[in-house]
This record gives C-alpha cells, sequence and structure tokens, in this order.
C-alpha cells in the first residue's frame, strides 16, 4: 500500500518526537546485529552518526539494507505505537550533506559538540532512505500495523 497523508504525519510525528532508534544491520559472517544509537531527522529522512570503524558502519559497508525501530515510551499496551522501517543506509560523503548533517545533529543535541573531539575528527554520518515502513498503533486495536511502501 502507498503512503497517505494521514499515514506520512503519523511517521514524521513518531521520528520527529523520539530519539533513539535500534538499527539492525548485517555482519559479514551473516549474523544480524542489533544497536540502539541516537538519530537526528529532516522529516521522514532519518541520519545518524558513528565512527568510521564501528562494527555497524562495515556491516552497512557490505550490505547496506538495514531494519529500524522506533517506538514512543508506553505505560501500557494500548499505548504502543511505533515504527519498524526496512530502509536502504548511504554513508554522506557530499561536503554538503555532510554540513547538512552536522547542523541537524547539533540542532537535535547541543550536547554533541562536548563530544567532539578535534584530534580524530572522525566521524562517519549515515542517511537512511526508507523502503517500507511497518506503523505499529495499538490504539487501533491490539497488534494493529499498516504497511506502507515510501
Amino acid at each position: 500500500m502507498k503512503i497517505n497523508q494521514t499515514q506520512r504525519h503519523q511517521i514524521t510525528a513518531i521520528i520527529d518526537d523520539v530519539d533513539d532508534m535500534t538499527i539492525a544491520t548485517l555482519r559479514a559472517d551473516g549474523f544480524p546485529q542489533a544497536t540502539t544509537v541516537s538519530y537526528f531527522n529532516d522529516g521522514e529522512t532519518i541520519y545518524f552518526a558513528t565512527s568510521p570503524d564501528a562494527q555497524k558502519a562495515e556491516n552497512i559497508a557490505h550490505n547496506d539494507r538495514v531494519s529500524v525501530t522506533i517506538n514512543r515510551p508506553y505505560k501500557n499496551w494500548n499505548e504502543i505505537e511505533g515504527l519498524s522501517i526496512g530502509a536502504k543506509a548511504r554513508r554522506l560523503t557530499d561536503p554538503e550533506d555532510f554540513q547538512k548533517a552536522s547542523e541537524l545533529l547539533l540542532k537535535k543535541f547541543p550536547q554533541a559538540v562536548e563530544y567532539a573531539d578535534e584530534s580524530t575528527g572522525d566521524v562517519s554520518f549515515f542517511r537512511l532512505e526508507p523502503v517500507v515502513i511497518s506503523i505499529l498503533d495499538y490504539s487501533k486495536g491490539f497488534g494493529h500495523t499498516e504497511l506502507v511502501e515510501c
């Protein structure tokens, strides 16, 4: 099913409201690896930063297909709302894209400047290009999901 405006609004609202996601990548030995990372976004476009030699960066270099979950906090199951996203991860190489990602990171997480190390300066930015999104919304019924193509 193609995404409609209501779904697009819900997806963007969840992405905007949450700070962390779990990203699953595929290791070279075939095992999946799930990692929690902070992310930042521009609308539905999600970015994250990591060390260039991090396992997830190496995994993406071998296979750019990733799965991501983003979930709002909840107190009971009727409040569960989140996203499960199948995406392609792209390492940013263009200086303008890198600059934009840096600005988005500092806008959402101003404290990131405290962790910048001038001696290494090594950081890789990745942009996620969603292919398919499953919207979880238990307020519409236990286990309710809507699968949309991007």
